[in-house]
């Protein structure tokens, strides 16, 4: 038996804001909220919202990800990313670390099957949060959409 092609529609207003990842920059908490528009085995799909100065970990996926930064800007490394930039990580490649601007960023999100972070160098992460001030905090846990695949490293914090 086959099935049909799904046709699906997802409009962002009926989607909540889900905090990933949280920081304290001096007094005040700092985070990476997600919108999940669609995720499953397949692909996940996001609108991602960096608080401003928020800083991520260099780090990959184990699939292909796609950004494209909507608003704000995005530093990923030494190059900066305004918007109207696509960043195409292939699975393999890391990126980052990604610092947002000072007015935040919004980056419209896509992974081609499995978005777990793959991560990069975490003592040279830690360095840099220690430079720049900033407290890491764990990873706010969160419930994964019934479409979401499950896996055994589900709410472990694969960014600590």
């Amino acid at each position: 038996m086959t099935t049909e092609p799904r046709l699906a529609f997802v409009h962002i207003d009926d989607v909540p804001w889900t905090e990933v990842i949280a920081q304290l920059h001096g007094e005040s908490r700092v985070s990476v909220h997600e919108k999940f528009l669609e995720w499953n085995a397949k692909r996940m799909v996001v609108l991602g919202r960096y608080d401003p100065n928020v800083v991520i970990e260099r780090h990959g996926h184990a699939s292909d990800h796609l950004v494209y930064v909507l608003s704000g800007e995005l530093r990923v490394g030494d190059r900066s990313c305004p918007p109207g930039t696509l960043i195409a990580l292939e699975v393999g490649a890391k990126f980052g670390p990604l610092v947002a601007g000072a007015n935040g960023a919004l980056l419209f999100e896509v992974w081609m099957g499995d978005p777990r972070p793959v991560p990069g160098d975490k003592e040279e992460y830690h360095a840099l949060l220690e430079k720049k001030g900033i407290g890491r905090l764990p990873n706010p846990p969160f419930t994964k959409p019934a479409t979401a695949p499950r896996h055994p490293d589900d709410g472990k914090d694969l960014y600590s």
